[in-house]
């Protein structure tokens, strides 16, 4: 069996590092940082005498996301995500309407509910119907859906400017983090397709029951395999010569392997390793702030909840209705704006959803600005995303920004993980297949 080191402790290289020890390979993980996770994690915020454990940013998943799900599984923590049935959307002013599955069978199972939500007129639901059946009659049969955004699409349909606010903008900007005039229509449409028209439970929501950083605990790492973590070891080179790997440098020492997997952000990469000649210059960030509120009493007796018609987007109840945190996606227009007005938008926001806000007190916050948080999926893109495979025969790619066959999610890090595991073990002679496929 071979010796692999895998570069990087975000979801990509976790996947990639979970599946070789799997299977016998003896693999180093090296990780700057003291924690696991990347930008799906948890931290300790406050003083020793009041700390929290707060996750950078709330981080759901779709029962459609067959690939994290087998990696949780291989971690033996797939027991630690809570999934929901009902979607819950709050109009300013408190209105609430329910989407969840009924009785008939994919891809009907939402009509009912569709039918029933308070927030679009009868017509603006007959126009939703249309679209999302247009997306079942297009998908995997439309060439242009790389290049045109999803508000082209929308608007091709004649989605009336409500139904796209309302419904569309909310479901895919919080899925894809990026805004429909700058999202390519080929991601809009996979979400659409496996999440909410493949399967009548493809849509059921996760959401880790415990801190994300709990998922990848160091007792979870002992049903991996040999798999050696290595934390605060930041890699300042990959040494390539005669197109060959030939070492990572870190803290000034050499650290051989047969393989390497860089699973790296992509701003990163050409730094460590620029002679592997992956040109990331068409990447773009796409940012999330996530809002963390604790109240002196319980504001909301939600799970959690769609918010129309603000900046604010999701609310998620992390602890019996006081401790409350907001995500924002595609947050460019937070990135600027200074901690104590985000906290005073958001408050004020909230209110306007859940009124017990306005007789709680604020007892803390914390902002968490996600500024690289996703590549932005805009058009064109998706034929630069590089492959597992590079130019260097022993070096290999994992990261959601790589061709994994998703946009920027877990489930796309995760693939791309078990991608350039899959290419580890072809170049070692002994191929095995770890990818799950997609529902439909």
């Amino acid at each position: 069996m071979a010796d692999v080191i895998v570069i990087g402790g975000g979801l990509a290289g976790l996947a990639a590092a979970a599946a070789l020890g799997s299977v016998g390979h003896s693999v180093r993980l090296l990780e700057a940082r003291p924690f696991l996770g990347g930008r799906a994690t948890s931290y300790e915020v406050g003083s020793p005498e009041s700390s929290e454990t707060i996750d950078n940013c709330q981080h759901v998943l779709l029962r459609c996301c067959v690939n994290l799900l087998d990696f949780y599984k291989r971690l033996g923590v797939a027991d630690e995500i809570a999934f929901h049935r009902e979607f819950v959307f709050i109009e300013p002013g408190g209105r609430r309407s329910v989407l969840g599955a009924g009785m008939l069978p994919a891809p009907m199972h939402f009509a009912g509910s569709l039918f029933g939500l308070h927030f679009l007129s009868l017509s603006e639901k007959l126009a939703l119907a249309r679209g999302i059946v247009a997306i079942g009659r297009e998908y995997g049969r439309r060439g242009d859906l790389d290049r045109i955004t999803m508000r082209q699409w929308l608007e091709e349909k004649r989605q009336p400017p409500r139904v796209i606010d309302r419904f569309w903008r909310q479901v895919l900007v919080s899925a894809i983090n990026e805004e429909l005039d700058r999202m390519a229509a080929i991601h809009g449409f996979q979400v659409f397709k496996l999440g909410f028209l493949a399967r009548s439970d493809s849509y059921q929501m996760g959401v880790p029951a415990v801190p994300l950083g709990r998922l990848y605990r160091s007792e979870a790492w002992q049903r991996a395999g040999n798999v050696e973590i290595c934390f605060r070891t930041t890699v300042d080179r990959i040494v390539i010569g005669n197109g060959t790997a030939q070492c990572v440098k870190a803290a000034g020492a050499g650290l051989r392997a047969d393989y390497y997997i860089s699973a790296l952000p992509f701003e990163r990469l050409t730094a460590v390793a620029p002679e592997a000649g992956v040109d990331v210059s068409a990447f773009e960030h796409s940012p999330i702030t996530g809002i963390h509120l604790w109240f002196d009493r319980p504001v909301t007796d939600l799970h959690h909840a769609v918010l129309l018609d603000r900046t604010i987007q999701w609310m998620f109840n992390k602890s019996e209705g006081r401790y409350v945190q907001i995500v924002v996606s595609a947050s460019r227009s937070l990135v600027e704006m200074r901690r104590g007005e985000v906290i005073a938008l958001a408050v004020r926001e909230l209110a306007e959803f859940c009124p017990g806000v306005l007789n709680a007190k604020l007892e803390k916050a914390q902002v968490v600005k996600e500024v690289r948080a996703t590549f932005s999926a805009r058009p064109g893109l998706e034929s630069l995303r590089p492959p597992a495979r590079t130019a260097i025969g022993n070096l290999f790619l994992a990261g959601d920004w790589t061709r994994s066959g998703w946009p920027a999610t877990m489930e796309g890090a995760v693939r791309s993980g078990y991608l350039a595991a899959e290419a580890v073990t072809a170049a070692a002679g002994a191929p095995r297949k770890f990818l799950c496929p997609d529902i439909a």
